[in-house]
């Protein structure tokens, strides 16, 4: 083997379409773009969705729903979440950081503690938001919730 006799393989190396080169070419003329219309003038470019001037699908479906740009999003933590984290990280104290350092929230969220579960042990919870009953569940228990 030489270096001067090294080829591609067979069909791996294609020619380049060299388009608007004059009739020779075969891709002259009209350089492929069809007669007349929008698509053929230079600087066209397509609108997303559009199906032809047909009706396109976002308009032809009907809008549902409402979103309340008041809204306030929380991240529910139960009381059966709390009592796992006591007993997991043999903690008394729970602020929004321990959630976040835990992988419970974002810094970014708002936490909200539910009654889900029960609680056995007193715990000082700090958070966002609290529901009635988990708020009587935590200060049954002899602790206390602190809210941001």
């Amino acid at each position: 083997m030489k270096l001067h006799t090294l080829r591609p393989a067979k069909g791996a190396v294609k020619k380049r379409k060299r388009i608007a080169r004059g009739q020779g070419s075969g891709h002259g003329g009209t350089a492929t773009r069809g007669h007349k219309g929008a698509g053929s003038r230079s600087g066209y470019s397509e609108k997303r969705g559009f199906e032809g001037g047909q009706m396109p699908l976002q308009r032809r479906l009907p809008k549902r729903g409402f979103n309340n740009i008041n809204r306030v999003e929380y991240v529910a933590l139960n009381l059966s979440t709390l009592q796992n984290l006591t007993e997991k990280f043999n903690v008394s104290t729970m602020d929004i950081e321990f959630f976040v350092s835990n992988g419970y929230a974002k810094r970014s969220e708002k936490v909200k503690i539910l009654a889900n579960g029960t609680l056995k042990t007193k715990l000082t919870v700090t958070a966002h938001a609290v529901s009635e009953k988990a708020k009587q569940a935590i200060e049954e228990q002899g602790g206390s919730i602190n809210l941001v």
